[in-house]
C-alpha cells in the first residue's frame, strides 16, 4: 500500500482551486478600468470572503465572496446587486479566485473581467481605500 506524504497531499487539493478551463485575466489597463468606473460603465466587484473585506476594501466596490457564488445564489437575488449592462470587474487578493467567480457569473450572462491586480495592487495603484 502506497502512502501519500502530507505536501503532496496539500499539493493535490491545492488543485481543486485552480480553475481549469475559463476565464482569463482581462487586459483591460487599470486606467480603462478607473475610465469605466467613473463613467458608470462598470463595478467593482471584490470577491474576497467577508473577513478580509473588513479589513479593508476599494471605496465604492460590491462585495460577493467566492464562497456565497459558489452556493448557488438565486440568480434574482444576484440580479439585484449586479447589473448585467455593466461591466463586471472582480477582484481578489491575488487575482485567482476572481477566475472562477468570473466563470460562475459569465454562465449566468455577465460581462465579466477578473483582474490580475489583487487588492492591496488596487489601492497602490490609487484606487481609493473605504474609511472603516
Amino acid at each position: 500500500m502506497r502512502r501519500i506524504t502530507l505536501p503532496a497531499l496539500a499539493f493535490l487539493l491545492s488543485l481543486t482551486s485552480i480553475p481549469c478551463v475559463g476565464a482569463e485575466h482581462t487586459k483591460d489597463s487599470l486606467e480603462t478600468v478607473k475610465k469605466n468606473l467613473d463613467a458608470r460603465k462598470a463595478v467593482l466587484v471584490d470577491v474576497r470572503e467577508q473577513i478580509e473585506w473588513d479589513d479593508g476594501h476599494v471605496r465604492g466596490a460590491v462585495l460577493l465572496p467566492l464562497s456565497k457564488l459558489k452556493s448557488d445564489l438565486d440568480p434574482k437575488e444576484l440580479a439585484k446587486t449586479m447589473p448585467k449592462d455593466k461591466v463586471i470587474y472582480a477582484h481578489c487578493a491575488s487575482g485567482r479566485r476572481c477566475l472562477s467567480a468570473a466563470d460562475i457569473l459569465k454562465k449566468q450572462g455577465y460581462d465579466v473581467r477578473p483582474l490580475k491586480q489583487g487588492f492591496k495592487d488596487l489601492i497602490e495603484a490609487g484606487f481609493p481605500k473605504a474609511d472603516k
